[in-house]
């Protein structure tokens, strides 16, 4: 077995610019919280390079007949990791209600595999670039959806909200939940005589950063609120 491998600088620098590179888009993910953090993204990144300088130097050229040499397919083995790296984003991709979450991070985590395979191939230029722009991506869109795109589905968020009220002010807190909240999806009023109280039962959509907060600081300064539960609605 040829161990002379080992030793080639240029297989190291090559393995390194993958961790460095895994590193850098890894922290971008752990620093919004996101499930795929440094290990994951790095181990692709790696994992993806390993595969690839595997397929380029793992399986040497085999005698055909006398001096003649039969011809390798070094893609053969990196082509296998744009297939399997699919089943990695695949379990990153939750659905709750309605909503889908994790795509953006599967997607980072197959740019984090080609980023891997063009260090696999010495290709370290390349692989600077794209996680330089895929940084880019990542940050400045973000901040482009939160502060240009207000409106977007993304910046929504539906809550639930239960009021109890006092049964002399619920109609005027009725009211005021119709009037100056135009966003909302239903509304419904309850009585309960024998507890003299009213409860109040809304969905609003909202585009504020903080909903919850500034409609909490809202309703405590209304008079005959008795007590009120916000939170996320999930269909």
């Amino acid at each position: 077995m040829d161990f002379s491998i080992i030793y080639d600088w240029t297989v190291v620098i090559r393995l390194l610019a993958a961790l460095l590179l895994g590193f850098a888009i890894g922290l971008e993910r752990e620093l919004t919280n996101k499930y795929a953090g440094l290990r994951t993204n790095i181990l692709v990144c790696i994992g993806a390079c390993i595969f690839t300088l595997i397929s380029i130097y793992g399986f040497p050229e085999v005698a055909v007949s006398g001096d003649e040499f039969g011809t390798r397919d070094t893609a053969r083995v990196a082509a296998q990791v744009v297939t399997g790296i699919g089943f990695i984003g695949g379990g990153t991709v939750l659905r709750h209600g309605a909503t889908v979450f994790g795509l953006t991070t599967a997607a980072t985590l197959w740019v984090s595999a080609a980023i891997g395979m063009a260090c696999g191939a010495g290709m370290i230029g390349v692989a600077t670039i794209a996680a330089v722009l895929s940084i880019l991506v990542l940050v400045s869109v973000r901040f482009f959806e939160k502060n240009v795109l207000v409106s977007s589905t993304k910046n929504t968020k539906r809550l639930k909200v239960n009021i109890s009220c006092q049964n002399d002010k619920a109609n005027e807190i009725y009211d005021y939940l119709i009037e100056n909240y135009p966003h909302m999806r239903e509304i419904s009023k309850k009585l309960y005589k024998e507890e003299d109280l009213t409860r109040i039962n809304v969905i609003l959509d909202f585009s504020d950063k903080k909903p919850i907060q500034s409609m909490y600081k809202t309703f405590q300064a209304k008079e005959g609120i008795e007590s009120i539960s916000i939170q996320e609605f999930v269909e």
